[in-house]
């Protein structure tokens, strides 16, 4: 199905990546804001999702406030990418699988309930393998928001204000299922939500409204699929810096125009000796480039070796898994 991008589409997907709505008939409001009906926007949403260009509308979650999760590599032999990434796919709890350009090729976000969920995950593909499997798990966020703007200038705050789990209380898990796996598009989705999990329609909402506050929800609204807009080039790139460093770097590149996200992961010494992390998403490998030399000298780094690792090939992108399969079923 084509994409079309006309005036209000670019505003729905540019205006609307976060602050969602908490009442009962968000998309109304949404309606209000943009001068259109509630009927235009459960449309318009409906026909982009079939498009590609809208993931889900829904929630991206701090990692590890709810759960657990770690970046993780692979490298595959040619002949077997794609017998790989299937298996890898298979994993439910993987939630984001590409293809980049290195020896370690297959990269791969691993989430769960927990960390056992995760050692379980790399265990069963390892042995699916008979691959080495790199776990990289996060250190340090930066910034982690990725609402993504459409003309490329920087949108949204950081996200790496510390998120607060005290405030989960029974059944928020199921909540936050339920929003990284997406609300539907109907003109009441806490209600059918709240259906789904035998609550009233106002006890979401407000339990929503609270994780959100304390950070688990780090941002609730329309999450796009960047390639479906034209956004093709994604780079992954990292370097390897004194430990004493990473942090005041760190905060200046993830402030860099153009970086949609930027970490510190604990690196494995004998393969993966690299602790900072940024992504930069454009529309060219050459715009990708401008932008990261423009974001390493802002964070004064330009000169220092480092691995720039486009994708070439996306095989999976959901919500993490925030609550085993065994957990929802009971």
């Amino acid at each position: 199905m084509a994409i079309t991008l006309d005036a209000l589409n670019l505003r729905l997907l540019g205006e609307w990546q976060r602050n969602f709505p908490l009442v009962s008939r968000p998309f109304g409001v949404i309606g209000d804001a943009l001068g259109c009906t509630e009927t235009e926007v459960l449309q318009r949403l409906s026909r982009l999702s079939a498009a590609g260009a809208v993931s889900r509308v829904g929630a991206a979650l701090r990692p590890n406030a709810a759960g657990a999760s770690t970046l993780a590599a692979i490298a595959v032999p040619e002949p077997r990418i794609d017998e790989v990434a299937t298996l890898i796919s298979a994993e439910p709890g993987v939630n984001h699988s590409y293809l980049r350009e290195n020896d370690w090729n297959i990269w791969f976000v691993a989430t769960g309930p927990d960390r056992a969920h995760i050692d379980g995950t790399l265990k069963r593909i390892e042995a699916a393998t008979g691959l080495a499997v790199l776990d990289l798990p996060l250190v340090q966020p930066y910034h982690i928001d990725l609402g993504f703007s459409l003309d490329g200038t920087r949108q949204g705050t950081s996200g790496a204000a510390p998120a607060d789990p005290s405030m989960l209380r029974h059944g928020d898990h199921a909540v936050l299922q339920g929003l990284t796996q997406g609300l539907a598009i109907v003109p009441r989705p806490f209600a059918a939500l709240a259906d789904e999990l035998g609550r009233a329609e106002i006890d979401v909402i407000e339990r929503i409204r609270t994780v959100t506050a304390a950070g688990i929800v780090s941002r609730l609204g329309i999450i796009l699929r960047h390639r479906a807009l034209g956004w093709r080039s994604n780079a992954m790139v990292v370097w390897n810096l004194p430990e004493a460093d990473v942090d005041r770097v760190g905060v200046v590149l993830a402030a860099a125009t153009g970086v949609t996200l930027c970490y510190q992961r604990r690196p494995n010494q004998r393969h993966w000796p690299f602790n900072l992390y940024c992504m930069i998403h454009a529309r060219s490998r050459d715009e990708a480039l401008t932008t990261l030399g423009h974001a390493a000298a802002e964070a004064g780094i330009a000169d220092l070796p480092r691995q720039v690792l486009f994708s070439t090939h996306c095989f999976k992108q959901t919500g993490a898994m925030v609550v085993s399969q065994r957990e929802a079923a009971a």
